[in-house]
């Protein structure tokens, strides 16, 4: 890759087109040469690499035993099972806590399992195994056996009490690994597998979330099921749970490869015709048909999901997932959907707030990162805040809420080349309590250690940052003319969905344009912007989102962009996103 020029803030990186590889992808696959560099660029600069990206296969899925504590967690839950010992699964309050729970609550109905499930209140007990919420739990279900999903790996102390109470622990996590380890009868979770293993398998599940995990985890037990002859075993069909995967794997933001791109895939296929009930209540009540994209999920059926868990218990959430009552999944997908309004209201008044304080104070030579907080800010919309402030500054930050004590709970994102987990490690002597992983995390603080945390954060931030990585990235895949964006080079493009984290959209770029007609603003403060460009022998519409005004567009320039299909009354035809533009 070479550097480009800068506009605004931006730093575009133009991938370096490799002429000889492009041209021998582009005729094995019959494709043209931009889209065959789109392929290299991710990683794919062969025929069998690309069809593999291309036509993703569930038989490409790998041995769930190859994850560590898997083969411990089936001996501990067969023996639950064939004993009759009740157990109860305690998940977590966002999309991926949820669908883990249900995909693993419908498993072991399935196949009888005394199971109940539990799912802490975000406000009152706090995220994860709290010693609150593992108190309340275990006083509703009397039970020895407790699978913990989606969260305890940062929870020695907890389940070290829970042994010597007689209670067994399972635990199926994603997240870094706390310090202390935990020690439970079982603990699956990716980052235990060595980091230079050489085994291709293991590494990609280290992308993995715990609705990935559960499905291993049901993978793994449907496996023993059939040896042990299980009744319904040979019959049993996994790919139904795959709408929950796809739900959970798109919502929390993990990489898109691998078999994270398996179970998009084919889970956003099943999303679209899913007889699940609760699936279908909560489209209607967003007013989602046809089609279900990475979009629909991130932007749509995800945020409704977790609506329920930001402000009150998430257990309504899951219940729509689980439930076949009509009635009861049309007044449970409704309350998600007036909760997701209360919700942005909340999100919008306290980004308003928090941007213009980060504004007040910040002083980029100087802050490498951000930390910034209020007392009645809610700590069950601070990590939406946090994504916000990144997209804006482009700094790792952690937006602090308040839970009504001295105790302030906070929610962080981080940039590439930056591991937030890592680095809250070594802040661990300001903390009372932090978990995640290298670009999301969470932290619970006293107030008066707000200040000495917020330095030596900051302080790690500029050992670990250089001023190259504080400045936005734009990297274009290539080179393309008007002429080349037709319906066949997008339908082409719509193989590489789904897009996301590791699987970013298409993006290009278009030389010497120009303005056709006048700019046309649009939204409630006129801050998009819609607008036809010309090379002289093409014309096609742009759409630029959140328009900078200060920028003038005139003259011939560059645009960067990602080609999208729009609809209007019946009709469709392309139209480009804008990422950016400069002078030709």
């Amino acid at each position: 890759m070479h550097p480009g020029s800068c506009s605004g803030s931006q730093r575009w990186i133009i991938h370096e087109a490799n002429l000889a590889l492009q041209q021998q992808l582009a005729a094995r696959l019959q494709v043209p040469k931009s889209f065959a560099q789109c392929l290299i660029n991710r990683g794919y600069p062969d025929h069998a690499a690309a069809t593999k990206f291309l036509e993703p296969k569930l038989a490409q899925l790998s041995d769930p035993y190859l994850l560590p504590g898997m083969e411990a967690a089936v001996d501990r839950l067969v023996r639950a099972r064939s004993s009759g010992e009740p157990l109860v699964i305690f998940g977590d309050y966002d999309v991926d806590g949820v669908t883990s729970t249900a995909i693993l609550t419908e498993f072991f109905a399935a196949f009888g399992w005394t199971a109940s499930y539990y799912l802490p209140h975000r406000r009152d007990e706090g995220y994860g195994l709290s010693p609150e919420a593992v108190e309340n739990c275990l006083t509703k279900f009397n039970v020895g056996l407790l699978l913990a999903v989606d969260c305890g790996s940062s929870s020695a102390e907890v389940i070290q009490k829970l042994a010597g109470r007689g209670v067994d622990v399972i635990i199926l996590d994603h997240h870094q690994l706390g310090v202390p380890e935990p020690t439970p009868c079982a603990f699956v979770n990716p980052q235990l597998l060595p980091t230079n293993s050489g085994n291709a398998d293991a590494a990609g599940f280290k992308n993995f979330c715990s609705a990935g995990l559960a499905f291993k985890l049901a993978h793994a037990l449907l496996k023993r099921g059939r040896l042990d002859g299980w009744e319904g075993a040979e019959q049993f069909d996994l790919k139904p749970l795959l709408d929950l995967v796809a739900l959970g794997t798109i919502a929390d933001i993990v990489s898109l490869s691998g078999e994270n791109r398996i179970f998009a895939r084919y889970g956003l296929e099943r999303l679209e015709t899913s007889p699940r009930t609760g699936i279908q209540a909560l489209k209607r009540a967003a007013h989602i048909s046809g089609k279900v994209r990475g979009y629909t999920v991130g932007f749509q059926l995800g945020p409704r999901l977790n609506a329920a868990g930001r402000l009150e218990t998430a257990l309504d959430a899951l219940e729509l997932l689980l439930t076949r009552d009509e009635s009861k999944a049309a007044v449970l997908a409704s309350r998600l959907d007036m909760q997701n309004r209360e919700r942005q209201e909340i999100e919008q008044k306290m980004v308003d707030e928090a941007v213009a304080k980060v504004r007040g104070n910040f002083d980029p030579a100087r802050d490498y990162c951000i930390v910034e907080g209020a007392a009645h800010w809610h700590i069950g919309v601070v990590g939406i805040v946090a994504s916000r402030i990144l997209r804006e500054f482009h700094r790792p930050v952690i937006i602090l809420g308040n839970d009504g004590t001295e105790t302030l709970r906070g929610s962080g994102r981080s940039i590439a080349g930056f591991d937030l987990a890592e680095a809250l490690r070594a802040c661990g002597e300001h903390l009372l309590k932090h978990g995640g992983h290298g670009m999301a995390a969470g932290i619970s603080i006293l107030q008066h250690k707000v200040g000495a945390f917020r330095d030596q954060f900051n302080s790690i931030a500029r050992e670990k940052l250089t001023p190259e990585m504080l400045q936005p990235v734009l990297t274009i895949d290539a080179e393309v003319q008007l002429r080349d964006l037709t319906f066949d080079f997008f339908r082409l493009l719509e193989r590489m969905e789904p897009t996301g984290l590791g699987n970013v959209p298409a993006q290009f770029i278009a030389r010497n344009l120009q303005l056709h007609g006048e700019l046309k603003p649009f939204g409630q403060e006129s801050q998009h912007l819609k607008f036809q460009v010309t090379d002289g022998a093409m014309r096609h519409y742009a759409l630029w989102w959140n328009y900078p005004g200060e920028m003038q567009i005139r003259g011939r320039f560059d645009l960067a962009f990602i080609p999208e299909m729009r609809e209007f009354n019946g009709s469709y035809g392309l139209q480009l996103r804008v990422l950016d533009l400069r002078p030709a």
